[in-house]
């Protein structure tokens, strides 16, 4: 007599496709404009009094600030807390309208800068090696907790960078459906250290092959104020069995690469 031999087994599916991203995620260099205007109170409302309001540079990259206001400005590192330039990592003194100021960063972090003479303007400089290289990425790891029919699920999300390391100041939106109902729905996360767990509400039905959990997750740019930075709009889906611990990768390539990684699972019924 013939048996039925069911197996599950978990299969890794590489997909490549390319995409053209509407911004780079790290730059040698830098250019920011000291934009008309900006002397007057209002731009900090819609972080246009440095354009861009945010940049970021490899370790070693140079950024320079060009007035093209009819007002002078100073470019002086910090916020307006620090009132002056005294002990400023870097200080343009008077920027006239139609001159230029450049400044080196040697090290990695995140740089604040203002204008003394008008301090709504702030501006900001990410520094980092670890994004800047030309085949680097960085990838997505989306994780489930277990969960039965009533009780809520934990979704891990967590940025690093292809070395494993953390990737700060994320932006991203997250969601999960089981069954074409929403069990989380959570838009414009902002993430400091790259990691950050996410609970649904309760869910109607224990996650199982019939009934899985849908997890999206929407990478927004890095930067703490808009616009962000990087290939904005790249999507991770991943569909789960939070019981088996199953594993979502989505690689956000700086060369114009998106490497998706989707752990599925996959029932198996051998023919009689």
């Amino acid at each position: 007599m013939k048996t039925i031999a069911i197996g599950s087994f978990l299969v890794l599916f590489a997909l490549v496709a390319t995409f053209s991203a509407t911004t780079q995620t790290a730059f040698a260099d830098a250019s920011v404009g000291i934009p008309a205007g900006s002397s007057v109170p209002g731009c900090e409302e819609t972080n246009e009094c440095w354009i861009p309001n945010e940049v970021t540079v490899d370790v070693g990259g140079e950024v320079t600030w060009s007035n093209d206001d009819t007002a002078a400005h100073t470019v002086t590192s910090g916020t307006p807390s620090d009132s002056d330039s005294v002990g400023a990592m870097f200080d343009s003194g008077l920027l006239m309208a139609g001159s230029t100021y450049s400044y080196t960063f040697d090290e990695e972090g995140t740089v604040d800068y203002f204008c003394i003479v008008h301090p709504w303007m702030q501006g900001v400089v990410m520094v980092g090696a670890a994004m800047a290289e030309e085949d680097g990425g960085i990838m997505v790891e989306i994780t489930t907790g277990s969960a039965g029919a009533g009780e809520t699920v934990t979704v891990s999300v967590e940025f690093t960078d292809m070395d494993g390391n953390a990737v700060e100041h994320v932006n991203y939106d997250v969601m999960a459906t089981q069954d074409g109902t929403t069990i989380l729905d959570e838009t414009g996360v902002h993430d400091h250290d790259g990691v950050m767990d996410h609970t649904t509400m309760e869910i109607a039905m224990a996650a199982s092959d019939a009934t899985p959990i849908d997890v999206q997750v929407t990478f927004n740019g890095f930067g703490i104020d808009q616009p962000f930075t990087g290939p904005i709009g790249e999507v991770a889906t991943k569909q789960v069995v939070p019981e088996f611990g199953t594993i979502a990768m989505m690689i956000l390539a700086v060369s114009i690469i998106s490497i998706i990684a989707v752990t599925a699972k996959i029932r198996v019924i051998p023919r009689l």
